[in-house]
């Protein structure tokens, strides 16, 4: 019986994960109220290893990362931000309704080990709601944002708020990560921190505190970059990172804002007569000649000069072969041509194997006849003379 079964359980997870099936959450928030969500591993992990519970009744702890959006849609509504640290950490999703209506948004797992995928769907109803009339947003410098999510840790802020407001009836409105607002990123270092913005309202006034934050010496002081002096009365924090800068503070009484503009009203779209038309006279005729020459005549005499001064540099001042060899001595000639000589007789001989050596390679030969000369000959002249006094010119010249 037990084995029939796990077969049967079997067969329903097989069923199940080639079918795709996944549950709806169905989550339901008020208009202008913070809405979390955490995203944990534990119901994907289960998604992929449904066996591995079932007969060891242990789950490996497999790197996931998550990815949201709204359905049919490539991203997540405006008013909705998620955020995941590490592979090996949960997925929050967090943010703040400003319209009534309902979201789907999925919710993939994808397991970094097998690049398996797993889906949720999460339906947020977002129901009307009326707006607190009084809020207030402050900042917390040694707080990040996923560390502030967890409603455990939002109750906490919650009760440190509610003294310092003197009144219990808040809620959260929106939490934002200061670098969405502008801040720098911290350093990789204990002790450094990104910092949370935490708005809350109420439906009560702000307490005579907070009421210290709309007066010009409080102002002044923020103004100047100075400590602000706060009393000791205000002081509220029993955790240290609840503790807020009090420089950072808004209040925010939504009783005094401007009423919206009318709606404009819609016409019959046609113009009114406003009489004849009488169209601009024509601009008078211009001379375009001189734009003419100064265009392309200009700078094509520039250029005709430049090619006459180049020509006259790389062929008016040449020095010419005869010229040159008149100032060269005969040795050096000589051994000019012996090269060129030596060069075309290596490349016939490239052609051929089997060839006698060639004459250049004999200790002493005469490059017209060919024959050896012995190399005691005075009439003879050497391929490389013994070195001389180069200031002197005891060589003839022909």
């Amino acid at each position: 019986m037990a084995g029939f079964r796990s077969w049967l359980f079997l067969s329903a997870v097989i069923a199940a994960s080639l079918c795709g099936i996944s549950a709806e959450i169905k989550v339901t928030i008020p208009v202008g109220r913070l809405f979390t969500y955490e995203v944990m591993r534990e119901k994907f992990q289960n998604d992929f290893e449904p066996l591995s519970k079932l007969y060891t009744g242990l789950l490996h702890n497999v790197p996931m990362i998550f990815k949201c959006n709204k359905q049919g849609f490539p991203d997540l509504p405006e008013w909705l931000r998620f955020i995941q640290r590490h592979p090996f950490d949960n997925g929050f999703m967090y943010g703040t309704p400003t319209s009534p209506g309902k979201t789907f948004i999925e919710i993939y797992a994808i397991n970094k080990h097998s690049y398996e995928t797993a889906r949720d769907l999460l339906v947020i109803k977002v129901v009307p709601e009326k707006m607190l009339l009084y809020q207030a947003e402050f900042f917390m410098q040694l707080r990040e944002v996923e560390k502030v999510l967890p409603s455990s840790v939002q109750s906490e802020i919650k009760q440190d708020l509610q003294k310092l407001w003197n009144n219990e009836a808040l809620e959260i409105v929106n939490i934002t990560n200061a670098l969405d607002r502008g801040g720098r990123v911290p350093l990789p270092l204990a002790g450094h921190y990104e910092g949370v913005y935490v708005k809350v309202g109420s439906k009560k006034y702000f307490s005579r505190c907070l009421q210290r934050v709309m007066t010009p010496e409080y102002q002044k002081q923020c103004a100047r970059g100075a400590k602000v002096k706060v009393p000791g009365e205000c002081n509220f924090c029993k955790i240290p990172s609840n503790c807020i800068t009090w420089c950072k503070t808004e209040l925010f009484d939504l009783t005094k804002l401007e009423p919206a503009p009318p709606v404009p009203t819609m016409g019959s779209g046609i113009l009114e007569d406003g009489g004849y038309f009488d169209p601009p006279e024509s601009p008078p005729s211009r001379d375009y000649f001189p734009d003419y020459i100064v265009t392309l005549i200009v700078p094509l005499i520039i250029a005709i000069l430049l090619c006459l001064l180049l020509a006259y540099i790389m062929y008016g001042r040449r020095e010419g072969v005869a010229k040159r060899n008149a100032k060269t001595n005969n040795i050096q000639l000589y051994h000019q041509h012996t090269i060129h000589v030596n060069t075309e007789e290596l490349r016939s001989m490239a052609a051929h194997r089997g060839v006698p050596p060639p004459l250049s390679t004999l200790p002493m030969f005469n490059s017209r006849t060919g024959e050896r000369a012995s190399p005691l000959q005075s009439d003879s002249i050497p391929l490389i003379m013994a070195q001389q006094d180069p200031h002197s010119d005891t060589l003839p010249r022909k």
